[in-house]
């Protein structure tokens, strides 16, 4: 039996310190069949040469692997470029400092050829740098498809959405929360949705989503907000947008 190619996508911006752990659990993933692009927004420290570093990996484990390193207009923006270069029938996207469980991308991959999705999603374990080389776990976001539409219910990182979707859709490049609008207009467009309960990727604690300072928090807000009602959703969805940054600002 052929089995279908699955695309997966990092963006990468001066992620030397990180990458590793996200190239190596991609290229030791338990589903080979996997076309792996690396998309740097023009990297001024390791990361390119880190990644070029894996390319005889690769290519043993027979998985096609593309490094692309130049100027961009932001994250998003970066992945709509990765979307376009990739031929996978899936694609997964997962950023510089997560990286995932070995058997992602199966776990996927049996789902899909039993309810044969249109975007997948699974629980997510968040970690936070313990200062000593290693990690500790936060806590598992557990996966959730329910009315209403809350992002908490869902996990970018765990995140996989066949080709016929993004041939549709792409990223707006307009805010911090383009993945949100795109989960949105997916789940309002009628797609077949499938949530798996099951640990599939990790997250790092940290960054500009979770930026602790309380103009960062309002602008986020903002911004979500903005998607909901761009989307058609309620008025009462505020009342969920400030939830979330108090949720942020407060545990830091």
């Amino acid at each position: 039996m052929i089995k279908p190619q699955v695309s997966i996508i990092t963006v990468s911006y001066n992620s030397a310190r990180t990458i590793r752990r996200t190239i190596e659990s991609v290229l030791h993933q338990t589903y080979t069949n996997i076309e792996y692009w690396i998309i740097d927004g023009a990297s001024s420290d390791e990361t390119v040469s880190i990644a070029k570093e894996y390319e005889s990996a690769f290519a043993q484990r027979g998985m096609e692997y593309h490094i692309l390193s130049e100027p961009d207009r932001g994250i998003y923006d970066a992945m709509n470029k990765g979307i376009r270069l990739s031929h996978g029938e899936i694609v997964g996207i997962i950023n510089s400092d997560d990286w995932y469980e070995l058997n992602a991308v199966e776990r996927m991959m049996d789902t899909y050829r039993k309810k044969h999705f249109d975007m997948f999603y699974a629980d997510l374990r968040i970690v936070r740098e313990d200062g000593h080389g290693g990690f500790t776990e936060m806590m598992i976001k557990h996966s959730r498809l329910r009315a209403p539409a809350v992002s908490r219910d869902w996990n970018h990182p765990t995140t996989f959405i066949t080709r016929k979707v993004y041939d549709r859709y792409q990223y707006k490049l307009e805010s911090l929360h383009d993945d949100w609008d795109l989960v949105l207009k997916i789940r309002r467009g009628g797609y077949r949705i499938v949530v798996l309960n099951e640990v599939l990727a990790n997250f790092r604690y940290g960054g500009v989503s979770n930026e602790r300072s309380l103009k960062k928090c309002v602008q986020r807000g903002r911004a979500r907000y903005r998607i909901y009602r761009n989307n058609g959703y309620s008025r009462l969805y505020f009342f969920e947008c400030v939830a979330i940054e108090a949720v942020k600002f407060l545990t830091g």
